[in-house]
């Protein structure tokens, strides 16, 4: 047992127990008073191992003498070395011996739906550590807030790493012992297995023997034999073309090579381990690098599922890729294959929300994966990132065969899911993106208390709630730590993801459901939510008449604005043209609406600055802003209008005479200021006539602010409901035709047309 942790000895547990009763304490209390979670303090009355300080303060508490109870620590052997021996020598020859075994063993990697294995050198991109671990930050909320944007927490992504990151054979060089912890996927395994063939290539540590162990093999091994036994007999395993007298002499090298502190010992998935072999594992881990303490050793793990310490070694958490890593990683996927790298690392940088995902090495792997099969990315991004959610869900697991141990019986993956939509539309509706454990551990409670024979008991429906929210980030990695107790998803695009599955899939897309999810239409960060939520429906035609019908209300009830489209509408009957009418209104309402806001503004402050640029600038917003929503419903109107729109001659000629009016600001800024002061009304007024007369998209509405931000508000929403209707979901002809026909209508027009046809408003 490592120093840095204590048990109870079995005949003083009931002692400790009594001495719980009598300071009127349960276990739950005793663990918040002492600021740690429920589980370490479980194990301390059921003589398990705890932390050495956290076993002398439970001991303080109850008023016991902590030396009295604890459990005597077992002898430890000493082995003593042979200085005699050419240890140089047997390394090399081990060296050799072993040299196939690691590269059959180490040398090629396969992960999710590969349909072949793939050589580790040519897709190895470099790791990268972090010596201070994420999660054991003490910041609070308000200073991880300071760290994201302020619009969409784009930042959990790429940028997000903000302190120093080292190369990871840098950090295996610098400790001796390293505990190397990170999310699923994040390359672990990989990274160890790189280390075993750089160090048997001799690229890495040439004068150390690399000795890779699986430690779920370890612990499932017939007999438990002990560590050193085992790294013998898996070597064996791996050394072709030997006989008996060979084989004892091989055994007494491997042996020579630990004594001697001539091994790169390299223990990966501590937390693949079931429950039940895990004290076994962690007390070999511990005897043998105290007794072998002069080798070198790496032990991977998953960041949450650390319960243990070991007292020598430095823990360090394996960083996200970067873009550099990413560029490295998908250059070489795709190295020889027909779609090209660089066409994939564009469509990536096109797409921000899958470009958060290819921070992990897994889920990278997954999108290379989907790209490679068409050139694309899926474009129902839902189905993509249920995939990816599976890859962590289920098959990552699986696909490696480790049966991970039930923390809840009642909760199956399909509950985990559930469970997770209803936190992510909690804390998604709050503007949660962090939240404390105790927050989540609630959500679990609420959640849990009502599944079928539910424990009723508040105590250890608590124990419940921590077990399955250390399993959810331990297991499945989709809410991570960012700060000491403060969670997040993993992903915001997991965070938008699970609320609109809520809505959809948790809530059977029922009307009360939907309309609390149309009430957001406006707002900015719900747009992946609402376009995730039309692509998951197996039918969206409710959904999305619930969003037209509440867009169409954000004008309803202002009456000049209404009369505005109702210009809008008659400026787009009166023209003959073969497009349809819906892109027609957006043109005129985008058209009329960008320049009666332009010539609203003060003229002075427009003319403070380049007069060219300014008109420019009009110019060219006028016209991009006029296609924007045309060019959604109907792409050919959309292009005959950037290439016919243009001032003619007549008006160019006018306006130039109304600029030279004008005084230069270059010259005397005084003299401007006073022309302006006498002349700007007359000078405005002539503008206007010239705009009404030359551009018959004008008309002088002269809006408030309030009906300025209205009129921004409808025109993004509406363009966002042809965004939806043109994204990859499922909606019948019939809605699709009647949304696209009442577009930018006013609201008399609509319910005209709702009577004629008699269908429901």
């Amino acid at each position: 047992m490592s120093a840095r942790s204590l048990c109870c000895s079995p005949e003083n547990i009931q002692k400790a127990k009594r001495a719980l009763i009598r300071c009127s304490l349960t276990q739950k209390a005793l663990a918040d008073e002492l600021e740690v979670t429920r589980q370490p303090v479980g194990k301390f009355f059921t003589g398990r191992p705890v932390d050495r300080n956290l076993f002398v303060q439970i001991c303080d508490r109850l008023d016991l003498e902590w030396e009295e109870i604890v459990a005597e620590p077992a002898s430890e052997p000493e082995v003593s070395q042979d200085n005699s021996i050419d240890i140089d020598a047997i390394v090399q020859t081990v060296r050799q011996k072993i040299k196939p075994g690691i590269q059959e063993r180490c040398g090629t990697m396969r992960v999710l739906d590969m349909t072949q294995p793939i050589g580790l050198n040519e897709i190895y991109t470099s790791v990268n550590i972090l010596e201070k671990i994420t999660g054991r930050q003490r910041l609070g909320i308000d200073e991880l807030l300071q760290q994201c944007t302020s619009e969409d927490f784009d930042r959990f992504g790429l940028s997000r790493i903000t302190q120093k990151r080292i190369p990871g054979l840098e950090a295996v060089e610098n400790y001796p012992k390293l505990m190397i912890l990170g999310k699923p996927g994040a390359g672990k395994t990989t990274f160890l297995k790189y280390l075993a063939i750089q160090c048997i290539e001799g690229k890495f540590q040439a004068n150390r023997v690399p000795i890779f162990i699986t430690l779920k093999d370890f612990a499932e091994a017939t007999n438990k034999p002990g560590l050193l036994e085992y790294i013998t007999e898996n070597a064996m395993n791996h050394v072709f073309e030997t006989d008996s007298i060979l084989d004892r002499q091989f055994i007494a090298s491997i042996q020579d090579v630990i004594t001697q502190g001539k091994a790169l010992i390299l223990l990966d998935g501590l937390d693949e381990v079931r429950e039940e072999d895990n004290s076994y594992v962690l007390k070999n881990i511990r005897e043998f690098s105290e007794r072998f303490w002069n080798n070198q050793f790496v032990i991977t793990c998953r960041i949450a599922a650390r319960e243990y310490t070991f007292e020598k070694f430095t823990e360090v958490e394996i960083a996200d890729f970067d873009e550099e890593q990413i560029t490295t990683f998908t250059t070489n996927w795709f190295q020889g294959k027909g779609v090209k790298a660089e066409t994939f690392i564009k469509y990536l940088k096109e797409n921000n929300r899958i470009k958060q995902l290819a921070a992990s090495p897994l889920l990278l792997t997954l999108l290379c994966l989907a790209f490679e099969e068409s050139g694309d990315f899926p474009a129902n991004r839902s189905e993509l990132y249920k995939e990816g959610l599976d890859a962590l869900l289920k098959k990552w697991d699986a696909k490696r065969g480790i049966q991970r141990d039930l923390i809840y019986k009642k909760l199956s993956i399909h509950r985990k899911e559930d469970l997770l939509s209803k936190i992510a539309l909690t804390t998604f509706e709050q503007g949660d993106y962090f939240f404390k454990q105790k927050t989540a551990e609630q959500y679990i409670i609420d959640y849990i208390r009502n599944l079928p024979a539910a424990n009723t008991d508040e105590e250890e429906l608590q124990i419940d709630s921590e077990e399955i929210f250390c399993s959810i980030e331990h297991h499945h990695g989709l809410v991570v730590a960012r700060a000491k107790g403060i969670y997040s998803f993993s992903h915001l695009t997991f965070h938008e993801y699970f609320t609109a599955r809520e809505f959809i899939i948790v809530k059977q897309s029922s009307e009360t459901s939907l309309q609390s999810l149309v009430k957001h239409i406006t707002e900015k960060r719900w747009r992946e939510v609402f376009l995730l939520a039309v692509g998951m429906s197996p039918n969206a035609d409710c959904l999305l008449l619930l969003i037209k019908k509440k867009v169409d209300l954000l004008l309803a009830s202002d009456e000049k604005l209404q009369q505005y489209l109702m210009w809008v509408n008659q400026k787009s009957i009166s023209v003959e043209v073969p497009y349809k009418l819906a892109a027609v209104r957006a043109f005129y309402f985008a058209r009329a609406r960008v320049r009666s806001r332009f010539l609203s503004r003060s003229l002075a402050r427009s003319l403070t600055r380049s007069r060219s640029l300014a008109r420019a600038i009009a110019r060219a917003l006028d016209l991009a802003r006029a296609l924007d929503l045309a060019r959604a419903i109907d792409i050919d109107l959309a292009r005959d209008l950037a290439r016919d729109l243009s001032l003619d001659s007549d008006f160019k000629k006018v306006q130039q005479q109304l600029q030279e009016q004008v005084p230069k600001r270059d010259s005397e800024n005084e003299i401007f200021k006073q022309w302006w002061k006498a002349n700007s009304q007359a000078w405005t007024d002539k503008l206007r006539v010239v705009m009404i007369k030359y551009r018959t998209t004008y008309h002088d509405w002269q809006f408030s602010d309030g009906q300025k931000e209205l009129l921004n508000q409808y025109y993004n929403a509406n363009k966002f409901l042809v965004d939806c209707l043109n994204s990859d979901c499922y909606v019948s002809r019939e809605v699709r035709q009647q949304i696209e026909d009442t577009l930018l209508l006013p609201i008399a027009e609509i319910k005209q047309r709702h009577q004629q046809s008699e269908i429901p408003i």
